[in-house]
């Protein structure tokens, strides 16, 4: 970046976003800085992109295009590809532009006909097919997924996610924890697919952590959805480790975009434990960062401190989130009995009163489900 211009307006320009005048101001300065790319920190819509581009005589894009591009660049598994390519096919259709009036488009009335489709529309119907094709291998690779997670549920093993704002140190915490191995570099959204591994807690029992996505404010929302499957991983969890960068300029204000996300993905009522992070590089600000948010941890991954304390929080959260109900649950049930043993764990069972009166410890997130069998 060689130069930022800020404005103030009330509401965006229809047409230009900034108004003539400024988008005028705006290519003195890039014609003075030779910029050849112009990125605005909101997302344009095409008409406002197209008239940006003819007044400054440069590339204009948004931060829309900025974020799916560095996706691009660090998607390798099949699936992030995939992703990936959909959330921009989903961005750049209604962003197609026409290719000059030699293609001329065909009219309705006779002797008006010209040669055949223009390209605007045959480059639309491709990236149309396309994105058809992606959105069958995703939801394919979803189903997938989600026997997966079945078989998780299955082992009755509680599950752990990291997130976190993009470079907070979530990779590095999960190798701080698990020995995991995995790569964690400095650098925006590298990591795009979750990785699962098994911890011990002190307690002795066994949890399962995944590593997710780094958000960012104002995540687009092609990404979420063509995500969608991603996060469902934090949907589901029994516990968030929100992981938020002790060194960051604005620490609390990155805390706040990730549970924006977290809200929008619905995510917003799973348990959640805040880990300030980086504690090496900022010792003081992430003590004083951890005072205004009771029950939270400061930890250094990348040096392994405070490790302990983190694991000991985990497990006082997690055994705080499983609640012990005794519900009554018809014979004609058994899908209900086979639910309880999949979503939590039986302590005991008796016939009474026509029905079967089970006591189970459920996660918390998972007694809703079963709202009608509990007694009072």
């Amino acid at each position: 970046m060689v130069g930022r211009v800020h404005q103030r307006r009330e509401e965006p320009d229809p047409a230009t976003y900034i108004g003539r005048g400024k988008a005028e101001e705006l290519r003195e300065v890039s014609d003075g800085v030779d910029a050849d790319t112009v990125v605005f920190d909101d997302e344009l819509s095409p008409a406002q992109s197209r008239n940006l581009e003819k007044i400054l005589g440069r590339t204009a894009i948004d931060r829309t295009a900025v974020i799916l591009d560095i996706f691009a660049q660090n998607a390798t598994t099949e699936e992030g590809k995939a992703q990936v390519e959909l959330a921009q096919l989903r961005y750049r259709l209604p962003r197609l532009r026409g290719r000059g009036t030699a293609l001329s488009q065909q009219a309705g009335r006779i002797g008006t006909r010209g040669p055949g489709e223009t390209q605007l529309e045959v480059d639309r119907r491709r990236l149309v097919r396309r994105a058809h094709k992606l959105e069958a291998e995703l939801a394919q690779l979803e189903r997938r997924r989600r026997l997966q997670r079945k078989g998780r549920r299955r082992s009755r093993l509680a599950s752990v996610s990291i997130v976190g704002y993009t470079n907070a140190g979530k990779s590095t915490l999960l190798n701080a924890l698990t020995g995991a191995g995995v790569v964690a570099d400095e650098r925006l959204f590298a990591t795009l697919d979750p990785r699962t591994r098994r911890l011990g807690l002190p307690g002795g029992e066994p949890v399962l952590v995944s590593d997710t996505v780094g958000f960012v404010r104002k995540l687009p929302h092609q990404l979420v959805e063509a995500f969608h499957s991603t996060l469902e991983v934090v949907d589901e969890a029994d516990l968030l480790l929100h992981v938020v960068d002790s060194a960051a300029p604005e620490p609390e204000a990155q805390l706040d975009a990730v549970r924006s996300v977290l809200a929008e993905i619905g995510a917003s009522n799973v348990p959640e434990l805040v880990v300030f992070n980086k504690a090496d590089l900022a010792p003081g600000k992430a003590l004083e960062l951890s005072q205004g948010y009771p029950g939270s941890v400061v930890v250094s991954a990348a040096r392994g401190q405070g490790m302990a304390e983190l694991l000991g929080a985990m497990a006082e959260r997690l055994r705080r989130a499983n609640r012990v109900v005794e519900l009554s649950v018809p014979y004609d049930r058994g899908d209900v009995l086979a639910a309880l043993h999949r979503e939590g764990e039986v302590l005991s069972s008796e016939q009474a009163d026509g029905a079967t009166v089970v006591r189970a410890t459920l996660p918390a997130s998972a007694v809703s489900r079963f709202e009608p069998y509990l007694r009072r």
